[in-house]
């Protein structure tokens, strides 16, 4: 069974954060930021914004784009790490705003390949014959859980969300097919306990030992990578688009020069928008949709805390 994405839409908040706000804040400058970031600016939410107010805004983005995307959506998977409530759930928050009778709903959390997990999901419930189509959205709001005072990662973050609409049917031609998905948990490496955390009844959102989130993230990306295309029977000379988790500019360069892909290839958004988590590499896709041309092959690589990794193929 082939799967196909049927639409695609994203929601970036218009606050926009220079570096010159946390020389004010904690002392780091635009050029020590950059330099070791990749960033100039990041976009925040607003007081009245949140994980799920994004997300339902990135699919009302999606429905205005695609008239009809979302009649017959049977499934919902919302993807977070940094939910605005843990009861009426991103997924559930969306099926109630647009009134996806039923559908089934429910958000799973594995830091920043959340996206990467949840399309698997989907993809499963699908091939399952359990749904027909589904309807997933990743939003972080990680402004909620940082503090720029203190926090030494504070500068790192972005808010955002994107979505997307898959099924086994094609509804446009120009539908790009959804060759595979592969994932795998690493909570077993390294200092996955306590290297990036997110512990609301005790702490922020903390990165104290980032050099460890930065080693593994360069080597399980690129892994990401070559098992996905060698599965696939691609090079890495054959992706036209790749799409890291924008987590670091450094770790992406990392990647693709270690790959042998030019700079050029690799999307590229954490320069404007930071790090928004597991919608990172959705909304890198829905920004480019639309210029990529027939035949190219785009491929997703995310590292996410905790650890794990994840690789998507798609085929435009």
């Amino acid at each position: 069974m082939k799967l196909y994405i049927n639409a695609i839409g994203h929601y970036t908040p218009k606050e926009v954060i220079p570096n010159d706000y946390f020389k004010k804040m904690n002392g780091l400058d635009d050029e020590w930021i950059f330099k070791r970031t990749g960033i100039k600016t990041r976009v925040r939410s607003t007081e009245e914004e949140n994980s799920n107010s994004m997300g339902i805004d990135a699919v009302k983005a999606l429905a205005t784009q695609y008239t009809g995307a979302l009649e017959g959506v049977d499934l919902i998977v919302g993807a977070t790490y940094s939910p605005y409530d843990t009861v009426l759930t991103l997924a559930h928050a969306v099926q109630r705003e647009f009134e996806l009778k039923g559908a089934k709903a429910t958000t799973i959390t594995s830091a920043c390949s959340s996206f990467v997990n949840a399309l698997e999901i989907a993809e499963m419930y699908i091939k399952a014959g359990k749904c027909q189509k589904a309807l997933i959205v990743a939003s972080e709001c990680n402004s909620c859980y940082s503090n720029d005072v203190c926090s030494k990662s504070g500068h790192l973050w972005g808010d955002g969300a994107g979505c997307v609409v898959i099924s086994a049917e094609k509804t446009n031609e120009k539908d790009p097919e959804i060759v595979d998905i592969i994932s795998e948990g690493l909570g077993h490496i390294g200092q996955a306990d306590e290297s990036v955390y997110l512990r609301p009844a005790n702490g922020k959102l903390e990165m104290p030992i980032g050099r460890d989130v930065f080693v593994n993230a360069c080597t399980y990306m690129a892994k990401a990578v070559e098992d996905i295309t060698l599965k696939n029977g691609i090079t890495t000379d054959e992706i036209d688009y790749l799409i890291p988790h924008q987590a670091n500019i450094r770790i992406m360069r990392n990647v693709a020069s270690g790959l042998k892909i030019p700079e050029e290839k690799v999307v590229t958004n954490v320069d404007t928008l930071g790090n928004t988590g597991s919608a990172s590499t959705v909304i890198g896709l829905s920004q480019i949709y639309s210029e990529v041309k027939s035949g190219s092959n785009v491929v997703f690589t995310v590292f996410g805390g905790g650890y794990s990794m994840g690789g998507v193929y798609v085929k435009f």
